[in-house]
């Protein structure tokens, strides 16, 4: 194309402009081989670069603060993680775990829960046959619930301690308080009478004797709503049934019934104060008559 440009002045001047760009060219093209040729810088002359960066001096002292900050973090959780890893590594003397259930308590193997489950679901048996309707409430209860019933010195019989939220709780020693609790929930919605049922698992912080755990399961039956002594004949004929089909007589057991109104009418009589009355309770409970 340039032998064909260069008859005439104008083609001539277009020519030496043409030939001007491709030496311009030419040397870019060899500034960009020799950049992309180039090796890549050590990492003294990065760091010399970055001393004399104003944009990576400022930016310094804030990564300081950051990484000083995530190594205490990790610290911090280093340190949680050694205390934590105590507690299940805790075992018996000699470093032997104890295979015992905590003092009070009991195991139940498949022997023992065939006949658990056999016991139980002849308590059901009975409960449905009398027309009774079963109910469950929660193995933790307020504190106060079962004070209120037995007073403060019941405190010293329960499984108790303040949760997370600054509440104090307990292990249900038995489930009469939270039937009350159900049953003062309803008000007047509650059709009346009322025969409920239920088998719990209850908690007790005491002096164990013969036949008497800490921890216990009952069965529960109530009637609300009936004036008269008709619920308890009523509970009395339940029981009985429940003997005579598991093959009990009154050879094997015997009944024996209990009033708060008859204990009331012995402390009045000998002068005991009715403030007592729920401490007498608590160690007549206790008593192994």
């Amino acid at each position: 194309m340039i032998g064909q440009l260069s008859g005439s002045p104008a083609c001539l001047a277009g020519s030496r402009r043409l030939v001007a760009h491709l030496a311009q060219a030419k040397v870019m093209q060899r500034r960009c081989l020799q950049v992309a040729c180039a090796s890549p810088p050590s990492a003294t002359q990065v760091q010399q670069q970055q001393q004399h960066d104003p944009a990576v001096l400022a930016a310094e002292p804030s990564q300081q603060s950051s990484t000083t900050a995530a190594s205490n973090s990790n610290s911090s959780k280093g340190q949680q993680r050694q205390v934590g890893a105590a507690g299940p590594q805790s075992a018996g003397r000699n470093g032997v775990i104890d295979t015992s259930p905590p003092r009070g308590t009991r195991d139940f193997y498949p022997d023992d829960m065939r006949l658990r489950n056999w016991l139980f679901g002849e308590w059901a048996v009975v409960a449905h046959l009398f027309g009774f309707e079963q109910f469950d409430v929660p193995v933790l209860e307020s504190e106060e619930l079962f004070v209120r019933k037995a007073g403060e010195e019941i405190t010293d019989q329960l499984y108790n301690f303040q949760d997370k939220g600054g509440r104090r709780v307990a292990l249900r020693p038995e489930i009469t308080p939270s039937l009350a609790r159900l049953v003062l929930g309803k008000g007047k919605g509650l059709p009346l009478p009322a025969k409920w049922w239920t088998i719990g698992q209850c908690w007790r912080y005491e002096r164990m004797t013969r036949g008497r755990r800490r921890e216990h399961y009952q069965w529960n039956m109530d009637i609300i709503g009936v004036q008269g002594v008709e619920a308890e004949a009523e509970l009395l004929a339940i029981i009985t049934s429940f003997f005579s089909r598991v093959g009990l007589t009154s050879g094997d057991v015997g009944i024996k019934v209990s009033s708060r109104k008859v204990l009331a009418a012995v402390l009045q009589r000998y002068e005991v104060p009715p403030s007592s009355f729920a401490q007498v309770c608590v160690c007549v409970c206790a008593l192994q008559v």
